[in-house]
């Protein structure tokens, strides 16, 4: 979802009299530095690519395990089907669903989590988005954390990207990005460096937005699983010295890349 550069100037702005930072000398919050940083370098990124809040929910859905470009392919099809609203997916035969997905990878199971998805928006908001966002976040996100098929990167991506609630996004890039610097480890659970973030930020829809967007170009332009590009990095300041690199274990006996 766009956000404006001015949103995310007062997002900026209202941390300076917040209680974290009422010390002058107190040092800002490292993930609070990376924001600046990579905002600084790249600009804003003008995410999720989505015509409606529906259409969002589904890309969510179909980039599991899989590249954009597949999704953008699936939804076209969708699209052209005039399938990207809540009954009519409820309505189409699961086969036929499977097929307009196939590019997005593990086509059949991700018609089934689709499907699941409109059962549960019909049996408990009547089908109506607009009644299922007016619940307050918590609530909202345990129930579709028990959705088959969501998953809690997945919910927090509906809830933040096509409801604008305050649920910060935590992916494979973050994970990577973080344990390179020294700032977590593999055996911390998504709701634990979920909740970093959300206690080392405002609390802002825009610029949550904004800062999974910007993690996620550094993960894919720089900060690589194999061969990482950090002397190129707008977070190459921030790296520890003498960092290990990559971090990701190797299996006995492969040799690292």
């Amino acid at each position: 979802m766009p956000a404006s550069e001015a949103t995310l100037s007062l997002a900026l702005d209202r941390p300076a009299s917040a209680p974290a930072r009422a010390v002058a000398s107190e040092a800002p919050h490292p993930l609070r530095v990376y924001y600046d940083d990579l905002y600084r370098a790249l600009g804003p990124q003008h995410w999720w690519p989505g015509r409606t809040p529906f259409e969002i929910i589904v890309g969510a859905i179909l980039t599991q395990n899989t590249a954009w470009s597949n999704v953008e392919r699936a939804i076209a099809n969708l699209r052209k089907a005039r399938l990207l609203t809540p009954a009519a997916l409820q309505r189409v035969p699961a086969p036929r669903l499977a097929r307009l997905i196939r590019s997005s990878g593990y086509f059949r199971q991700k018609a089934k989590k689709l499907k699941s998805f409109v059962r549960f928006l019909r049996r408990e908001y009547g089908g109506s988005l607009a009644r299922m966002f007016r619940v307050p976040t918590p609530r909202l996100r345990e129930q579709l954390l028990a959705v088959h098929g969501i998953g809690p990167e997945t919910a927090d991506s509906i809830l933040l990207y096509a409801g604008r609630h305050r649920s910060f996004v935590v992916d494979a890039y973050t994970r990577r990005i973080l344990e390179r610097h020294g700032h977590s480890h593999s055996r911390e659970t998504y709701d634990q460096i979920r909740a970093r973030f959300e206690d080392a930020l405002p609390r802002d829809t825009a610029l949550y937005n904004e800062y999974h967007a910007l993690i996620v170009i550094t993960g894919k332009n720089w900060c690589r699983t194999k061969n990482p590009l950090c002397s190129l990095c707008p977070l190459a300041p921030h790296l520890p010295e003498g960092a290990p690199l990559p971090v990701e274990p190797v299996a006995a006996g492969a040799r690292p890349s």
